[in-house]
Parts: structure tokens; sequence; C-alpha cells
């Protein structure tokens, strides 16, 4: 069955803004980092929401590196959020970042969010990728800490997407769910499950975006032009995420 074609970026006559926004965890780039670079090129982002990225030796060159293959620009984040990292194209035009780091448990890994506010168009966008914590407890304390962010980015609209490390049905992504849209269920498109590549069977990465953007489409790209299962399979143990959101005039 062919699958319809999600929107590309855009303004529209009413002065609402249309943008692809993509979440993707790359395993540090330890895989195949050219096929990285070929699924994000394939599937068009003005905003890539990045988890594990380099975090050691050299980060900012991987990053930088990592952006100039996508043609797009670092906006924030990698190790000094702990690996979520973020991107965007020339389209987007940055207000301010803040990479913030949160309470640290003892044997755990440490945790931390990247954050911007940004302007495409006429939309100004608060963003936040993450990557929560293996540990049921830790992981819904910092899904709360997550909406507080969100909220304090103080931007009309605003997108959070990463690896929850959880499912639908767990308790940390019923407590993002029942605050934000979960893009997928609003508006499934492509495949649903995000783990693993081989075997895909559980949807544990996701996009979320605040009440009055709409959500055009949102799911694992399987169609792309220029996306191969091959590329799929070699970047890394996750497949992205790809959505396509409507920001209203302010």
């Amino acid at each position: 069955m062919a699958i319809t074609p999600l929107p590309n970026s855009r303004t529209d006559p009413d002065g609402s803004t249309v943008i692809r926004v993509l979440s993707y965890n790359i395993r540090s780039l330890r895989d195949d980092e050219d096929a990285v670079a070929r699924v994000i090129r394939a599937c068009e982002p003005d905003l890539v929401f990045i988890q594990e990225a380099p975090r050691f030796f050299r980060w900012r060159k991987h990053a930088a590196r990592l952006a100039a293959k996508t043609d797009l620009v670092v906006l924030t984040g990698g190790a000094t959020a702990t690996g979520p990292l973020l991107l965007c194209s020339l389209r987007a035009s940055a207000e301010r970042t803040e990479d913030v780091l949160l309470p640290h448990t003892p044997g755990l890994h440490r945790r931390g969010f990247a954050t911007a506010v940004v302007r495409i168009g006429e939309a100004r966008i608060g963003l936040l990728s993450c990557h929560l914590s293996l540990q049921a407890d830790e992981r819904y304390a910092q899904a709360g800490m997550l909406l507080d962010r969100l909220k304090a980015l103080d931007a009309p609209y605003a997108i959070a997407a990463g690896d929850l490390n959880d499912r639908p049905t767990g308790r940390s992504f019923r407590r993002l769910a029942a605050e934000l849209q979960d893009c997928w269920a609003v508006a499934p498109w492509g495949d649903e499950y995000t783990s693993t590549p081989e075997n895909p069977h559980q949807r544990i990465d996701a996009i979320f975006a605040t009440k009055g953007i709409e959500v055009l489409g949102c799911g694992v790209p399987s169609h792309l032009p220029g996306l191969t299962r091959s590329d799929l399979l070699a970047a890394t143990d996750h497949l992205p995420v790809l959505a396509a959101l409507r920001v209203p005039a302010p």
C-alpha cells in the first residue's frame, strides 16, 4: 500500500509554518557515520533532535562534521548536555540556547537536555532534545523535569523529542503524553516501532508537541527517496522518527 508523502517545509499564505522534525539516536556515531548522514539528508529536516551524540575526545569536531555532511548547523548540545544535540537548517534562526544537566544519581549515567528557542518564518518555537534514564523512578522524575523545562523556555509553541527508554504504556511516556501531543498517536505515518532496526518491536523514541501545533504526520520513515533499508540498518541501533508539523502564525 502506498504511503502518503509527508508534507515539505513551507510557509503557507495564512502565515503558518510547516516544518519537518527528526529525532534520532545515533549511538555516538560508533556504527556507520556516512549512513547516519544519508538517513538525515533523505528526511530533509528543519530541526534534528539527536541523542547519544559523541561526548568525548574532539566531540565538537564530530558534531560539526555530521552537520556539514547533512547540510545543517549545530544549534547546541553534545557533551555539554551529556549526549542530546540539536541541529537545524538555515531556515531556523536561534534566539537562545541552553544545555541543562539533570540531577545525578550515583552509579547511573548522568543525563541532560539540549534546549533552544528558534524562529522559523514567523513562528517562535522552543526545542528540547532528551535521552531519559534506563532506571524507572529516575526516568519518571526526568519526565517531570522535561515538562517544567519546556514551560520555562517561554515560547508560544514547543517541541520535545528523544529516546525515552519507555514505551507508550509506561509511566514516564504517559506522563509526557498527558500534557503534550504524542505526534505518532495524533497522526500516524510510516512505521511505528523504533527499536531495533533489525527487529522493530517497540516504540521508545518519540516526538511531542505542545497544543496548538498541528501534527500532519509522524513515524519512522521507510519510503523516502534516497532512504534505503541498508542505511537504516547500518547507521545505528535505533530507527529515526520524522514528523511534519504546522505551527500557527503569531
